[in-house]
């Protein structure tokens, strides 16, 4: 049909356009955004991080219904974790070749921003290898409201201190009227705030991610809104700043355990699989896409990569909060997601956050290793 053709050839589409793949036959999306995807990046590879997660502390005041991390500060589980804490887990995942710690919390209601600052200094002292990328919108929104600063003064100080970059997390749907519903979340940033975030995060060349979350009960129509504020987003850091979001990365509403479950009908793999396709031909201006495996398995995340997808997401050590809201598949050591790349037929290159390779594994050697349950642990000599 028209509409794939020029899909297919890697084309702008409109939101009207994009509407349209709804009604399309599920592999017939798949097989354009497979085209796109072998256009916009290396078709026989596909990469992988190895990083740490990191949730220095679990208190937030926003108190999202889909959230089973976040505690309140006086509940007995409330934590928040010390410097030394940190960089003990950080020694740990530059023992494994490790090259990024992704640090998220929630909105502390008594942190002060010196802690924040320290914490980056401290980072940046004992572990000047490791890229620190760290907060989210919501999170730098609540330092501003703190201490009375822009978004943007408050990443200029958090930049100068160490930060890294900036992810997207929070983004779910960028369309006010699914994220501020009474059943979801009416505390939560707005998208206008977020995208101002991100976009001062850019200015300063900050590393950012755009991220979605499906299964609120949103329309198609919807969706594709939510990615076009990414896509407008990142026209206008290209051309001003002259970097934008690194990748885009999907997912589905995990509703176990929380308040929001039966509240909303979420969404399953074949939705998500659209989803992922539907996003390579929209966003043109976005070259990486990542697929899911902490959410959706192993399985459907190696089908993405036949949806438009081209990295396979990071060993993920110590995931946190989407476990928390049922997500059965935690971390992993890196030969599982070696093994999982290839046997979906493609050749696993370990990258760094800007998506530059930095090592080749060597796959004999981690394949024929016994398999460990520790996702710290190296592969055993053969």
């Amino acid at each position: 049909m028209d509409l794939l053709r020029h899909a297919a050839r890697g084309e702008r589409l409109t939101p009207d356009q994009a509407a349209e793949l709804r009604d399309v036959p599920l592999f017939a999306v798949a097989g354009a955004a497979d085209a796109v995807r072998g256009l916009r990046t290396d078709p026989e590879v596909v990469t992988y991080l190895i990083d740490r997660n990191v949730n220095y502390s679990n208190v937030c005041t926003i108190g999202c219904a889909f959230c089973g991390f976040y505690r309140t500060r006086r509940q007995e589980d409330a934590y928040v974790l010390a410097y030394e804490t940190i960089g003990e887990k950080l020694r740990e995942l530059e023992a494994v070749g490790g090259t990024r710690v992704l640090m998220q919390g929630g909105v502390h209601p008594t942190l002060s921003f010196d802690w924040y600052l320290d914490l980056m200094r401290y980072l940046k002292t004992h572990h000047p290898t490791i890229r620190v990328e760290a907060f989210s919108p919501e999170e730098i929104k609540g330092m501003a409201k703190m201490t009375g600063m822009t978004h943007r003064e408050v990443l200029a100080e958090l930049h100068a201190a160490g930060l890294d970059g900036l992810p997207g997390g929070g983004g779910e749907m960028l369309v006010d009227e699914v994220r501020h519903a009474k059943h979801v979340s009416p505390a939560r940033i707005s998208s206008d705030e977020w995208i101002d975030v991100m976009d001062a995060a850019q200015s300063l060349g900050l590393y950012t991610t755009a991220t979605m979350v499906i299964g609120f009960g949103e329309t198609f129509a919807q969706r594709i809104a939510s990615m076009k504020r990414i896509r407008d987003q990142q026209d206008y850091a290209l051309a001003t700043y002259g970097n934008g979001f690194s990748a885009f990365i999907s997912w589905t509403l995990q509703t176990e355990g929380v308040r929001i479950d039966g509240k909303v009908p979420g969404a399953g793999p074949s939705e998500y699989l659209r989803n992922v396709a539907t996003a390579r031909l929209f966003l043109d201006n976005v070259d990486n896409h990542q697929a899911s495996w902490p959410t959706m398995g192993y399985k459907v995340a190696q089908t993405a990569l036949r949806f438009g997808a081209n990295d396979f997401g990071s060993t993920m050590l110590e995931e946190n909060v989407v476990s928390q809201a049922g997500a059965k598949h935690r971390a992993t050591p890196e030969r599982e997601i070696v093994r999982q790349i290839v046997e979906a037929g493609y050749v696993p290159k370990q990258r760094g956050s800007l998506y530059e390779i930095v090592a080749e594994p060597d796959v004999e050697t981690l394949l024929a290793a016994p398999p460990t349950e520790d996702p710290l642990a190296h592969p055993a000599p053969v």
